[in-house]
């Protein structure tokens, strides 16, 4: 086990409604007890959380409403604010704060707002804050909807560059059939690959609370898997899980990441257009080579061509030399200005800041 590892704990609508209708505070609290426990430990928790509609539904005290998309966000609207407040509350009485993130698939799937996406969740972990995840369902069209929240909490897992990701349902985990029609049902405990095979196993929600079945918790596995990040799923109620599966323990079922997830980046990367050149002097050269470094501004020499932040660039040497492709922190016109300067200035010189860095050793293959 590794000295402090970074957790996505997903937790569907059957687990904190406990399969009633309503949310089961009872039940929330003892998991964020277990999160509790693990954050005090120096682990990065990420919550990813269902039960907007449900808590909608019960502050409004279970309206009639007609069986409209306006009608659904309707109650995720007023729900969402009920069930921050919840998580709100909760948290608190171990002093922990949290910060609310809603997203969609457009933050996911547009580079820049990824990268932003992903600065802010890092900033929230960094100063020890629960980020508490959940789709934007209140203004997200079905265009721009991951649609579930298993999915969605695969992609927070690589936003995150989380180790592990844990998938919190009503059931032990992955059967070789549906466990509540087939007394025959064995537990798989760990899969190596998620094949049609599995798919096939994989039976469609039954509680009618949720939007996501096994079949979405595939999906999210291979999602997650292919980042490097092993995916858990396991009950809710299955006693102190958060700290079994930060522990390596045995529980659910395992769905082992790929070991070697950067070749999918590495292709990435090498793969995407090249939006321009960003040419580096000497100091920022060795750094680059020798010490596995990021790009500072200062090291910057000369920027070619005219790029986005989140634009895949070229690091070139002053004799331009190809030293790695990156991806820029700060567009073309941002870095002109700060090239040459400390990081420290590039508030004062912008006006605002992305971070230290112009590319990010993560973000970044050298030649």
């Amino acid at each position: 086990m590794s000295s402090s590892q970074t957790l996505v704990v997903k937790l569907g609508t059957s687990v904190l409604t406990g399969g009633s209708r309503r949310l089961d505070q009872s039940h929330i609290v003892e998991l964020v007890r277990q999160c509790a426990k693990q954050h005090e430990k120096g682990h990065r928790i990420i919550i990813v959380t269902s039960g907007a509609i449900a808590a909608g539904r019960e502050y409004l005290n279970y309206p009639d409403l007609p069986a409209t998309i306006a009608s659904k966000q309707l109650l995720a609207a007023v729900g969402q604010s009920a069930l921050i407040q919840v998580w709100k509350q909760l948290f608190a009485i171990y002093g922990i704060h949290i910060g609310q993130m809603l997203l969609t698939r457009a933050d996911i799937e547009d580079r820049e707002r990824f990268l932003n996406a992903r600065d802010t969740l890092h900033a929230l972990l960094d100063n020890h804050i629960i980020p508490v995840i959940n789709e934007n369902d209140a203004v997200a069209t079905a265009e721009i909807k991951v649609g579930d929240n298993d999915n969605l909490s695969a992609l927070a897992a690589i936003l995150g560059g989380a180790d592990k990701l844990l998938l919190l349902t009503d059931i032990e985990g992955l059967y070789t059939a549906d466990p509540r029609s087939n007394p025959d049902a064995k537990l798989i405990p760990e899969v190596f690959d998620i094949n049609d095979e599995l798919r096939q196993m994989a039976g469609d929600s039954v509680s009618g609370l949720g939007t996501g079945g096994m079949a979405t918790k595939l999906q999210a596995a291979t999602v997650a898997g292919r980042a490097g990040i092993d995916v858990v799923i396991a009950a809710g109620v299955q006693p102190e899980v958060i700290a079994k599966v930060i522990n390596d323990e045995p529980v659910g079922t395992l769905f082992h990441g790929l070991q070697s997830p950067l070749e999918a980046r590495k292709r990435w990367i090498f793969g995407a257009p090249i939006a321009g050149v960003i040419v580096v002097d000497e100091g920022a050269e060795n750094a680059i080579k020798e010490k596995g470094s990021s790009l500072l501004p200062k090291g910057i020499k000369e920027i070619k061509g005219d790029f986005s932040r989140g634009c895949v660039i070229r690091i070139q040497s002053l004799q331009g030399k190809d030293l790695a492709h990156g991806v820029a922190h700060y567009n073309s016109d941002a870095l002109r200005l700060i090239a040459g300067h400390h990081s420290q200035e590039i508030s004062q010189i912008l006006g605002y800041e992305y971070g230290s860095v112009a590319v990010h050793r993560d973000d970044m293959i050298v030649s």
